[in-house]
């Protein structure tokens, strides 16, 4: 009988499932199937011995990776990084969609939307040789700009006290606009009703943004921000990498490029596994955590 139902229930919805298949075999793909590889952080690994003749050694590695000195700097550098992201580069895509939402011309607003989602679609590459050019201290735009205006140069990309800055502000040019589009389309779903009846109440814009069309998405916010609390351990590798020099090395060394450097260029595949896996397990905590808080208050959450 439970086959029966389930067989019924994808024969009705087969066209919604066809079009999920793509992004189910890429999440089995790589994200599933490469799982089991975080059992060598429990190993001794060598890939000449292979994963089963490898000696098992516990926490051996987990142990070894709490106890270095370097361990609180690259937690505090990723928790800052993620912290500068959440407070100012997580509101924005809102209050883009705020303002996106309130024009009146739909030619205009879609000039502006195309113009705002372009520099997602271009690759940290550029977007690190884009901030070589206005930053670079020998030739790079800002900088003659400040010779023109008499003006001292300024040490925009070997300086540890704008690292975190730069980073912040490169990640909200390259993705602000094309986090608009998720609560462009909650704002679509709003009902009109609830806003004829605001005009009929005397509402004005700002009114009607604060007390009908932030409280329509708010579900929406509270979804994408537990989910953002996931990535806190997060930061993006190639970002960081290209922006990565000698001079900012103290506050540029996160766990994305801390794994990359004992892993890859040194070999320490348990040892870079067990790095890795701590600041998954990290990310899980903060999200079923921030889903429970969330639940408690009234929200959906995300499960």
């Amino acid at each position: 009988m439970k086959w029966t139902k389930l067989s019924g229930r994808f024969r009705r919805s087969r066209s919604l499932y066809l079009l999920a298949l793509p992004g189910i075999l890429f999440f089995f793909v790589f994200k599933i199937m490469p799982m089991w590889g975080v059992l060598i952080s429990f190993q001794d690994f060598s890939p000449y011995a292979g994963f089963w003749n490898s000696p098992w050694v516990g926490l051996k590695h987990f142990e070894h990776f709490f106890s270095r000195d370097d361990f609180m700097q690259l937690f505090r550098n990723t928790l800052a990084i993620n912290m500068l992201s959440l407070v100012f580069f997580f509101p924005l895509p809102i209050l883009l969609s705020l303002m996106l939402n309130e024009l009146r011309s739909i030619a205009y607003k879609r000039v502006i939307q195309t113009v705002i989602y372009l520099p997602h679609f271009l690759s940290w590459v550029i977007i690190a040789a884009l901030t070589f050019l206005l930053l670079g201290k020998g030739d790079g735009l800002i900088n003659e700009l400040l010779v023109l205006t008499g003006r001292p140069r300024i040490d925009f990309l070997t300086d540890p006290d704008l690292f975190w800055i730069n980073i912040t502000l490169q990640s909200i040019w390259k993705e602000a606009g094309w986090g608009t589009i998720v609560f462009l389309a909650a704002m679509a779903s709003v009902n009109p009703a609830i806003y004829e009846a605001a005009n009929i109440d005397g509402a004005g814009r700002f009114r009607k943004m604060w007390h009908v069309t932030l409280p329509g998405i708010r579900g929406v916010i509270v979804i994408l921000f537990i989910l953002r609390l996931g990535d806190m351990m997060d930061v993006g590798f190639e970002q960081i990498f290209l922006m990565y020099n000698g001079a900012v090395a103290e506050v540029a060394e996160v766990f994305d490029t801390y794994v990359y450097r004992t892993g890859i260029q040194q070999g320490q595949f348990s040892y870079s596994t067990a790095a890795g896996l701590f600041k998954s397990v990290v990310g899980v905590i903060l999200v079923v955590a921030a889903n429970r808080i969330a639940k408690k208050f009234g929200e959906e959450g995300v499960f």
